[in-house]
C-alpha cells in the first residue's frame, strides 16, 4: 500500500453538500501518513474543514473510512486539521471547472468594480458567463456559499466563496 494508491481510492469520496465534488477536488486532504508492517498497515488521513464545524465533516470522515475499509484498511485515524485554515486557493482547478458545469459559480480570488463609493465583487454567472451580477444573500444553503442573481439572463446561481 502507497500513499499514491491511497489518494487514488479518496478520489471517490465526495462532498456531501456539492456531490460533483471529490474531497481531492476540494483540498481537504492535507496529510497521509502509513506505518506498521506490510500485513498489518495502519493509515492516518489529516482533513481540514471548509468552514470550522462544517457539519459535511463527519459525512466525509464516514465516506474515507468506507472507502478505505473497502481495500482492507482496518486501522485507520481521521484527524480534522484546522491550521492552517482551509481556503479555496487549496482548490484544484479541475474541481473549479467543476463547480461552474454543475451551475456554481467557482470562487475567483475577489475581482471587484469601482462603484464610486465602494467596490462590490465581480461574480460570474456560471451559465451565460456574464460579469452583470448581483449578490441576493451572503449565505446559500450551506456556509460556504452565497445566492447570487445574473442581470443578464436573469437566472439565480449560488457562488462558492472566497476565502
Amino acid at each position: 500500500m502507497t500513499t499514491e494508491e491511497i489518494m487514488d481510492w479518496l478520489s471517490d469520496v465526495t462532498d456531501p453538500e456539492v456531490p460533483v465534488l471529490t474531497i481531492l477536488d476540494l483540498g481537504i486532504v492535507r496529510n497521509v501518513e502509513i506505518s506498521g508492517t506490510e500485513n498489518n498497515h495502519s493509515v492516518r488521513i489529516a482533513i481540514t474543514p471548509t468552514y470550522s464545524g462544517c457539519p459535511a465533516m463527519d459525512v466525509i470522515a464516514m465516506g474515507i473510512r468506507m472507502v478505505m475499509a473497502g481495500h482492507g484498511v482496518k486501522n485507520l485515524t481521521i484527524e480534522q486539521q484546522i491550521n492552517p485554515a482551509w481556503t479555496t486557493d487549496w482548490m484544484t482547478e479541475n474541481g473549479k471547472r467543476k463547480l461552474k458545469e454543475y451551475g456554481i459559480a467557482p470562487p475567483n480570488r475577489k475581482l471587484f468594480r469601482d462603484l464610486g463609493l465602494f467596490e462590490v465583487e465581480i461574480v460570474n454567472c456560471p451559465r451565460c458567463g456574464h460579469t452583470e451580477t448581483e449578490l441576493v444573500s451572503n449565505f446559500g444553503p450551506t456556509s460556504c456559499k452565497a445566492l447570487y442573481k445574473c442581470l443578464s439572463c436573469k437566472e439565480p446561481f449560488e457562488y462558492f466563496k472566497c476565502h
